[in-house]
């Protein structure tokens, strides 16, 4: 209760200023929540920043803790005991994050975009509609990405259905993908239309931009789509490709956060702010042996240091000496949390063209995505990527070994990854193509490959089993008999390979 009251004063403060910003003259009433306005006070423009803060919030917090730790990029530090359920993937049914990601994601994000939506409609304001619906579309899918499966069709009702039936992925990615195209098909041209500013979090207005945002993601979701629906995946994608679809080439996301209680990035907020120390999330040797063995300057704006000290990947109980020296994973209050990243953008439509157009631009767009992910943290990639590079297409190692186009591209958005809170994507990524490779070895071993998943030391899954998705959380077990039955965290969700 303590924990899920302090990642709600997030979205509570923040929608506080945003509502002295937008100009709400009425004071807010302390015993009225205000990220559940009743219907006569709501409003899109009030109700869809509070929705955006509710999943930035999480995605941002509770999301970029497991992602990042789940990616290797950080591990638990030493003697100390806050993510060690995360880091030993003992993520079970009353898991706080399971059920925290859970409870606020479908209140204060489905329920909140699906209002948003329908008030809009109603009055033909179509920018607002289109902006409801890609965020609300996001959100599920970050959702069916986490659980598999989870009651969508139902789950909106209120008291007329308090146990909704759970709906399969794919099922709900077709109707997310067709409600897009719904959204995309309006008329933007009409006087109905009202013109976002400051509730507008993400772009500040500019539906250029929505829209981008909308094809990307449709992109992401085809392209997740590749092991399970192939067909359905490569018709997808060339259809956005024939349509002439703009993608993303700016980061969709929150970036105005500042340093104050509440109002700063959640991770910082929850990870810094909220504890009692500000060393629980070190360096993992998996990330920053990777980092050394590329000379990747990187290292000093996620760690501080040249050569850091690191933590084999959940050795949270062991004694070797070095561990106290390893450095925290750097955090700001006011680091942007990403929905999707501008080198997202490029690596998406890269792989794209590696799948479905021969690969002819396939080195332009990579080359696009590495260099925007490291203008993203003050840096110029170009040596990179150049000829002889680390990075240069068709040309990175791993272990003496050539990478496949493919490998090349989910590598670099694993490195990308840490900035932006934005390392549950990669965890999806890496189920979705089997890349990172899980290593046989332990990263102690003297034969161990940099930038090679491990195992952690004190994983509570049997053998070489690593997580595949979040189980069914308790709130919704304890309340819902149509929950399917309960699975191991190491089985593969639908999309996965």
């Amino acid at each position: 209760m303590k924990y899920q009251l302090k990642n709600n004063l997030f979205v509570i403060a923040s929608l506080l200023v945003l509502c002295l910003g937008v100009g709400c003259k009425k004071q807010l009433d302390i015993n009225q929540n205000p990220n559940f306005p009743t219907l006569d006070q709501g409003n899109p423009k009030l109700v869809f920043p509070a929705a955006v803060l509710a999943t930035t919030g999480k995605v941002g917090g509770d999301l970029a803790i497991v992602g990042g730790m789940w990616s290797e990029f950080f591990t638990q530090a030493t003697l100390s005991q806050q993510y060690t359920t995360i880091d030993s993937y003992n993520m079970l049914t009353t898991n706080q994050y399971v059920n925290g990601v859970w409870d606020v994601l479908f209140p204060n994000g489905s329920k909140n975009y699906q209002y948003v939506i329908d008030q809009s409609k109603a009055s033909g304001d179509w920018n607002y509609y289109l902006m409801g619906t890609v965020m609300k579309a996001y959100t599920t899918e970050v959702l069916v990405d986490l659980y598999d499966q989870i009651p969508y069709n139902e789950s909106l009702k209120g008291t007329a259905n308090l146990e909704p039936h759970f709906d399969d992925g794919y099922t709900i990615y077709t109707e997310l993908i067709n409600s897009i195209d719904t959204a995309l098909n309006e008329d933007f041209t009409l006087s109905t239309n009202s013109v976002p500013g400051s509730d507008d979090l993400v772009f500040g207005g500019n539906m250029n931009n929505w829209k981008a945002f909308a094809n990307t993601l449709k992109l992401k979701m085809y392209l997740r789509m590749v092991n399970s629906h192939p067909d359905v995946a490569e018709a997808g994608v060339k259809a956005l490709y024939a349509a002439n679809a703009e993608f993303l080439s700016t980061n969709a996301g929150v970036t105005n956060f500042t340093d104050a209680p509440g109002l700063d990035n959640p991770l910082y907020e929850q990870n810094i702010r909220q504890l009692n120390t500000t060393t629980n999330i070190k360096a993992s040797t998996t990330f920053v042996t990777w980092l050394e063995d590329n000379n990747d300057p990187r290292i000093v704006n996620y760690f501080g240091e040249t050569n850091p000290a690191s933590i084999n990947q959940g050795d949270y109980t062991g004694n070797n000496p070095t561990y106290q020296a390893a450095p925290i994973f750097v955090q700001s209050p006011t680091d942007p949390v990403f929905f999707i990243s501008k080198s997202e953008s490029y690596f998406l439509q890269a792989e794209a063209n590696v799948r479905y157009f021969g690969g002819d631009d396939a080195k332009s767009l990579y080359d696009q995505g590495v260099l925007a992910a490291f203008s993203g943290l003050g840096l110029d990639g170009s040596d990179m990527i150049a000829d002889g590079g680390k990075y240069e297409w068709g040309n990175e190692k791993e272990g003496g070994t050539a990478l496949t186009p493919i490998e090349q591209i989910i590598r670099q958005k694993w490195a990308a990854a840490p900035y932006g809170c934005h390392g549950i994507e990669s965890f999806f990524d890496r189920n979705r193509t089997g890349f990172p490779v899980i290593s046989d070895v332990y990263s102690t071993d003297p034969s161990y490959i940099p930038g090679q998943l491990v195992i952690v030391k004190n994983s509570v899954l049997p053998g070489q089993d690593y997580p595949q998705r979040f189980s069914f959380p308790y709130d919704e077990v304890s309340r819902n008999k149509n929950t399917p039955a309960i699975v191991p965290i190491s089985t593969p969700v639908w999309w996965a390979k």
